[in-house]
């Protein structure tokens, strides 16, 4: 365990990606199994440990210390694992012996084997023997807070570092493996033959595309890429073989319960990239929905046969990653796309269309489209290189996205809290507002948060701003000063807006990030919520 928790130090302490996947790479090369495996889940987020909430860690140090002072505590450092792992044995300064330290595998393993009313005492005893570094190490696994600024792409690359693989070869396995990942390790050290999957019915890494940036097109030819919209939905990949259906997230997780309508219709074996919405396919002469109708559908273990007939499913095919059996991924895009018209033909209408591809000549005609696509659901183009393979992660140069322009309003700082990691002595997590009517004038209305998009030096400034201008305490959270004509105005980019039921102003900002401060703007200046009504309505128009 301790070597875990010096890794996790030293990463939180390195920010250059290099020195990280140096750090990365020392580990798995010194580490024995299963330890080092059960670190790279714990790095990647596949590790399946049994959670500890925080109400459980709270209730244990109250029986050790004052609830005042650990409460200062906790407001003084801003993180619970890592106050925790301070204040559990103030009273014990001797160094806690290298024997007595359990290793990560035994930690992984005990708190996986305990029954419900064992967890209590099992983690009392894991704080007592861990030493403050493997504790906080400890505690950031069994809460699930793991932010140590590094991605499972990052970790991946590692793995390629210290053995000398590629990294894309690691990619294609690595759904088909679990956690300690021995057989994994045992390759990539030259001890056995490749692992083979047992199926390609699995997740396969997806691959990305990288924003159009300023001069990206200049020096391409349109004549080697195709367009094909980009809708605002979320992406998926569905697999089959046999008699095993599954459908993933980007991200990899199973979201099979919550469209079995999706999956019933599945009639084709192989591993399909596309979109998932909400509405009638192009062959239905339905209208596709918004991302509100999808969300209906989302984060759900089931779905009823209401829920099924108000917001069907269906799957808008991007790609082809099997075909059957068959690897198709080194080919080229045209033949993918091939494949995969074939594939979409032969499939049930009303749950699969093919994404349709947008004819251009130019990028300026290109630009053209982009600004009035013919439907609101649209969010951009995808652009993808003629001869482009599919291959996993974001790579420069095969595929770009070029959104529509983000939304933007003005909005007034109301709340702020520390972040995590190292930036846990700031405040980094902002809820902003707009201005609506009240009963007694004009009043704040929160319509979002954002903690990323600003610079370490306009995060000084933030912090201090908060600080200066605190106004009340609500645990780790501080309102500040939020007046008509003082305040914080803030610049708000985001991808897209929504009704909601569940916030009290009424709308859902998509992915805000905070642009710009605008020091130079009155708060009274600030937007108003009628302005974000209208992004709402302009977008169902």
């Amino acid at each position: 365990m301790r070597a875990f928790a010096t890794l996790l130090d030293r990463l939180v302490l390195t920010p250059a990606r290099n020195g990280k996947l140096k750090l990365l790479a020392d580990y798995f090369r010194d580490t024995p199994d299963p330890d080092r495996g059960y670190g790279l889940a714990a790095i990647a987020g596949t590790l399946d440990l049994k959670s500890v909430k925080p109400a459980l860690l709270r209730e244990l140090v109250l029986e050790r210390m004052d609830e005042v002072l650990f409460r200062y505590s906790y407001d003084y450092v801003g993180d619970l694992a890592e106050t925790i792992a301070l204040v559990w044995d103030q009273e014990r300064k001797e160094r806690v012996p290298d024997e007595a330290q359990p290793r990560l595998s035994s930690v992984v393993t005990r708190m996986n084997a305990l029954g419900r009313t064992e967890v209590r005492s099992a983690v009392r005893d894991l704080l007592d023997r861990l030493d403050p570094s493997a504790r906080f190490a400890f505690i950031k696994l069994a809460t699930g807070g793991l932010r140590i600024g590094v991605s499972a792409r990052l970790a991946k690359q590692a793995l390629a570092e210290f053995s000398g693989m590629d990294v894309t070869e690691i990619e294609t396995l690595w759904h088909g493996l679990a956690p300690p990942y021995e057989p994994l390790f045992a390759w990539l050290e030259g001890r056995t033959e490749r692992p083979v999957l047992a199926t390609p019915a699995i997740f396969h890494s997806v691959m990305l595309a990288n924003p159009v940036g300023e001069g990206d097109l200049d020096t391409l030819d349109p004549a080697d890429f195709a367009a094909e919209w980009k809708w605002d939905g979320i992406r998926v990949q569905m697999s089959s073989a046999g008699a095993t259906r599954r459908l993933y997230s980007r991200s990899g997780d199973d979201i099979s319960a919550a469209f079995p309508d999706v999956l019933e219709a599945i009639n084709f074996e192989g591993v399909v990239d596309g979109e998932l919405l909400v509405g009638g396919t192009a062959r239905t002469n339905s209208p596709t929905r918004t991302f509100s109708d999808l969300q209906q559908r989302l984060n759900r273990k089931t779905v009823n046969a209401k829920m099924l007939d108000e917001y069907p499913a269906f799957v808008r095919a991007y790609d082809v990653l099997f075909d059957g059996e068959e690897d198709v991924r080194p080919e080229s895009f045209v033949a993918r796309r091939a494949r995969l018209g074939h594939l979409i033909e032969t499939a049930p209408h009303d749950r699969f269309d093919l994404s349709p591809l947008v004819p251009f000549a130019s990028w300026q005609e290109l630009e053209t489209i982009r600004r009035e696509p013919p439907d609101p659901v649209i969010e951009g183009v995808m652009i993808k290189r003629l001869d482009s393979p599919y291959q996993a992660g974001r790579m420069k140069g095969p595929w770009f996205k070029w959104k529509r322009d983000p939304y933007n309003v003005d909005a007034v700082m109301m709340y702020a809290q520390r972040g995590h990691g190292k930036r846990s002595s700031y405040y980094s997590d902002f809820t902003f507002g707009v201005w609506t009517e009240g009963p007694d004038g004009d009043m704040l209305v929160p319509v979002g948060k954002a903690y990323f998009g600003f610079t370490d030096a306009e995060l000084e400034v933030l912090d201090r701003f908060v600080r200066n201008n605190t106004t009340e305490r609500f645990g780790p959270v501080r309102a500040v000063r939020a007046e008509p004509a003082y305040g914080f105005v803030l610049e708000v980019a985001f991808e897209g807006i929504n009704r909601s039921t569940r916030h009290k102003s009424g709308v859902a900002m998509r992915f805000p990030r905070i642009a710009r401060l605008r020091q130079d703007k009155l708060p009274a200046d600030a937007d108003r919520l009628e302005t974000l009504m209208a992004m709402v309505e302009a977008k169902e128009a």
